[in-house]
């Protein structure tokens, strides 16, 4: 176990600020003593290992310290400059914790000239040729995606999140334009259903007076462009 020590058992103070002051930038950046740990040999007193922690100034690391770690082959021995790194301290100022990219990237962030992979075991894709018609409710223009198509295309799970992130939006029928449209998007002469499983539930807006023109809506969705929202005259 370490513990935190007040006495320089291994004398080996000088070299170990003359090891931080050469890595550090500028002698400048290199602070006070702050203290020394010895790492026990288990089952015995004796330390072959210490860290000698020293202040660290540089403008970007407040509260960083330099860490010289500093060994001894036994009790007789000179001590020997093992690693100077730079660690942080209990009030340092950190990076935040590392996310990849594809757990950062949120609905617009994709501009001209991004591009953005997608792994090779997404679970929302499979490959063309394992897809099943009773998965989707294929046609003949269809078919040739069985080993002949597209190198994936979407699978159940990748379905089924569309659907339920379609549904829960803004085209769908929890929002306010949906709640005081006349009648729903399932009735209207402007809604065009899309093919497949999702047929059902989603079509595409056509109506250029539509706010959702040329996007998917669900089949309860609405708004004030129906086209049976019908001007009644005298």
């Amino acid at each position: 176990m370490s513990s935190i020590k007040v006495d320089d058992k291994f004398g080996a103070h000088e070299i170990a600020h003359a090891a931080a002051l050469e890595d550090a930038p500028k002698p400048e950046y290199v602070g006070e003593l702050v203290s020394i740990s010895y790492d026990d040999i288990e089952g015995s007193e004796d330390s072959r290992i210490a860290t000698y922690l020293f202040e660290a100034t540089l403008p970007a690391y407040v509260g960083w310290r330099w860490a010289v770690t500093v060994a001894k082959v036994d009790e007789s021995s000179s001590p020997t400059i093992c690693d100077v790194v730079l660690f942080p301290g209990e009030e340092s100022l950190l990076a935040p914790e590392w996310i990849a990219y594809k757990d950062r990237l949120l609905p617009g962030d994709v501009g001209p000239g991004d591009i953005v992979p997608t792994s090779a075991d997404d679970e929302r894709l499979v490959p063309g040729f394992a897809v099943m018609p009773e998965d989707e409710e294929l046609d003949l223009a269809q078919l040739f995606e069985f080993g002949l198509g597209r190198a994936r295309v979407l699978s159940i799970t990748g379905r089924d999140l569309a659907a339920q992130r379609w549904y829960a939006g803004d085209r769908g029928p929890n929002n306010p334009i949906s709640q005081q449209a006349p009648k729903p998007c399932n009735s209207c002469g402007f809604f065009i259903p899309i093919a497949g499983s999702l047929r059902s539930t989603f079509g595409v807006c056509a109506n250029i007076l539509s706010p959702d023109d040329a996007r998917v809506v669900s089949v309860d969705h609405g708004c004030g462009a129906h086209s049976e929202a019908l001007v009644i005259t005298d």
